[in-house]
């Protein structure tokens, strides 16, 4: 009769009820009016933090017509059609009352229903005056209902028609103390730190992570609305997301064990994560892209929202993947998906800022600004305080100011911007030789997210970071600030004065490639990237093949279960195969069968295959004929050549047709009775 309720569906005031099916039997009706009636009466236990009254007035109006429901609901008499069509609304009103007490109940939308109590109030009168409706045809003179039952319904129901839902006195206060303060943002104002306490009290919020999860929840509203393009809404829920921000580290004292602190199990966490999901169900079918606006159409395959949109533009109103004509092409948002890719990244050390240039330039476009001037100025100030914490305070407030950086920085553009001008990265830097492991952590992984800023770079090289980066990135305290450290290079390295100063610090790339032997997943992979990175500077390929790398990244990819982690060891490989002695060293460690094997796998990714051949290719260029002579012996490799021709990205079909063409000169121009040479063994290559 009614679904069930889903606390991570977006429905907000909207209830979103069902009349009852036609032909519906009296009995099933009353029961399933009674099973709402019962869920309505139990939120009389839960927490109201706006809206108390209402809510209370409205679930004793429940508890009394339950019992009215009850006498009747084992009676034998008549059905005149009055009491089918009664019921009938009155269960569509129940289900209405339902979804709007959950509303009111819902966990991390405290400030925004008590920003709503005007418009939450207006429903429960609606809502009451509904009730009496419904009633007011139901023919109690021909029920068997006791006459102090009938009385309790008759006071309520006159109640009802004459009664008022008005929002609360100091909901009003409450109400009016939040956009005074966020008048006082728009003026720069510091508001008093007491104001804000009350408010946060007023609401229920008390601890740090319950500040965090209404945060969470505007965020998604924001996210929203960005996507409906509703700029009033958008710049009111940017303005009371930041107003929670400000108090979470202003006014909040302590960070409890919230789900984005720290937590020491975080790498078995990742570990069940990445066995428990697959990463390429999160690739769009259209753009073959990882997706960060998933959303399901109408025959339940999910795409990214920008390439379906693409789609239906061109005037294809059919489903992609099954061809089936659509006679709707409304877009539902795949939260759970969503929530899923952004965790996997995060898990893996994937900046999501990093999974496509058509995603990353939309994305910088939606968060260079925020969406509202009172925003704007609060993240300024707050900026500014956390800079000052970590100037003066001791150091659990360093602490705790680090790891807030860490978190805003995390965010967006103009959070980093901030960050970058109030003079933060500095007193970062100095924090990176804290004793106290926790503090180093939440400074270098603050510092990396500050790093994916351009302005930011320079700053932290003119102030001595490199040394600092690298000395986390081979001795940091606790091994995620090692992983950290070297997400950090890699951003670093994205400047090409940086990659030479990166290289020529002797302890960078060893301690880089230490990583690739010695860290976690994450660690491996930020390794890759860093390394990748410094190569795109010529005299980084030596001291790469100095510090020991390719037995390393040839044993990636001979034992390694990750593919993502295999396919950046092909990348790595593969920049190192364009100079002869880096080709060389490659054939010697025995690289060639495990590449071809990763080409002719089902498994690969399109991208692992272009890998597989841009290796290929220079090593048969660098590496001598006898490379060339040695593929052409094995038969599976023309067939997976000619694939990647047709189904390969761009790139892999030009790579595979140059190597093609490589084989093919190699072909001809042998003599006729010619025995390619055997490659020697100990020279080039391990043949398995």
């Amino acid at each position: 009769m009614i679904r069930e309720s889903n606390e991570s569906d977006r429905r907000l005031l909207t209830f979103p009820a069902v009349h009852p099916c036609e032909g519906i039997s009296l009995p099933t009706l009353f029961t399933s009016l009674f099973t709402i009636s019962s869920r309505i009466c139990s939120f009389k236990s839960k927490v109201f933090s706006s809206n108390k009254k209402n809510a209370r007035k409205a679930i004793r109006m429940i508890e009394v017509l339950q019992i009215f429901l009850e006498e009747i609901l084992d009676q034998r008499w008549g059905v005149p059609d009055s009491v089918i069509l009664s019921l009938s609304e009155l269960h569509l009103t129940f289900q209405k009352l339902q979804f709007l007490l959950e509303d009111c109940t819902r966990e991390g939308s405290r400030l925004y229903m008590l920003m709503e109590s005007n418009r939450v109030a207006t429903h429960f009168q609606v809502l009451s005056r509904s009730v009496v409706t419904a009633l007011d045809v139901f023919p109690f003179s021909s029920t068997e209902i006791s006459e102090e039952v009938k009385e309790q319904v008759e006071l309520i129901l006159k109640q009802a028609r004459v009664g008022d839902f008005e929002v609360e006195l100091e909901d009003k206060r409450a109400m009016m103390g939040v956009l005074s303060i966020l008048n006082q943002f728009e003026n720069t104002i510091i508001p008093s730190e007491s104001n804000l306490r009350w408010i946060l009290d007023h609401i229920g919020v008390r601890r740090w992570s319950e500040c965090n999860k209404e945060i969470k929840f505007l965020d998604a509203e924001v996210g929203y609305e960005r996507m409906k393009e509703d700029k009033g809404k958008l710049a009111v829920l940017s303005s009371l997301m930041w107003f929670m921000c400000y108090c979470r580290c202003v006014v909040i004292e302590v960070v409890d064990n919230g789900e984005d602190y720290p937590k020491s199990d975080c790498g078995k966490e990742r570990e069940i994560l990445n066995w428990c999901f697959n990463p390429g169900d999160f690739l769009c079918p259209i753009s073959l892209e990882v997706m960060n606006d998933p959303v399901t159409i109408e025959t339940g395959h999910t795409y990214d929202r920008s390439s379906i949109l693409k789609w239906f533009g061109s005037g294809s109103l059919i489903c992609p993947k099954t061809g089936k004509s659509l006679s709707s092409i409304e877009l539902l948002p795949n939260l759970v998906l969503r929530r899923l890719i952004h965790r996997y990244c995060s898990k893996n050390g994937i900046p999501m800022a990093d999974i496509g240039r058509r995603t990353r330039d939309r994305d910088n476009k939606a968060t260079s600004q925020p969406g509202s001037f009172a925003a704007q100025e609060a993240m300024k100030m707050l900026a500014s305080f956390l800079c000052g914490k970590l100037h003066n305070e001791a150091e659990v407030e360093r602490n705790r100011a680090a790891y807030e950086i860490r978190v805003l920085a995390k965010r967006n553009i103009f959070n980093r911007s901030c960050f970058v001008e109030s003079g933060t990265i500095p007193y970062l830097l100095r924090w990176l030789s804290s004793r106290n492991p926790t503090t180093q952590e939440n400074a270098i992984a603050a510092l990396l997210n500050l790093s994916k800023h351009p302005k930011s770079r320079s700053i932290m090289v003119q102030n001595g970071g490199l040394e600092l980066i690298v000395s986390v990135c081979k001795k940091g305290m606790k091994l995620e600030s090692r992983d950290h450290a070297a997400a950090t290079l890699y951003y670093l390295a994205s400047d090409e004065e940086n990659r030479r100063l990166i290289g020529e610090e002797p302890e960078a790339i060893p301690s880089l490639i230490n990583l690739l032997k010695d860290g976690s997943d994450r660690g491996k992979k930020n390794g890759l990237v860093a390394i990748f990175g410094l190569l795109f500077h010529p005299e980084n390929h030596k001291r790469v093949l100095e510090a020991k790398a390719i037995p390393l990244l040839v044993s990636i990819l001979k034992t390694c279960q990750r593919e993502e982690l295999v396919t950046d060891s092909l990348a790595v490989l593969a920049t190192l195969a364009e100079k002869s002695a880096g080709a060389m060293a490659i054939l010697q460690n025995g690289a060639l069968h495990p590449t071809i094997e990763i080409l002719n796998s089902s498994s690969t990714s399109r991208v692992g295959k272009e890998q597989c051949a841009s290796l290929l290719l220079s090593l048969s260029v660098n590496g001598g004929a006898n490379v060339v002579a040695l593929l052409v012996k094995i038969p599976s490799l023309m067939g997976s050549l000619y694939s990647l021709l047709s189904e390969g990205t761009s790139r892999a079909s030009k790579k595979a047709s140059a190597l093609i063409r490589v084989l093919h000169d190699f072909c001809e121009r042998r003599p006729s009775g010619f025995k390619t040479p055997v490659l020697p063994q100990e020279q080039f290559v391990h043949v398995w």
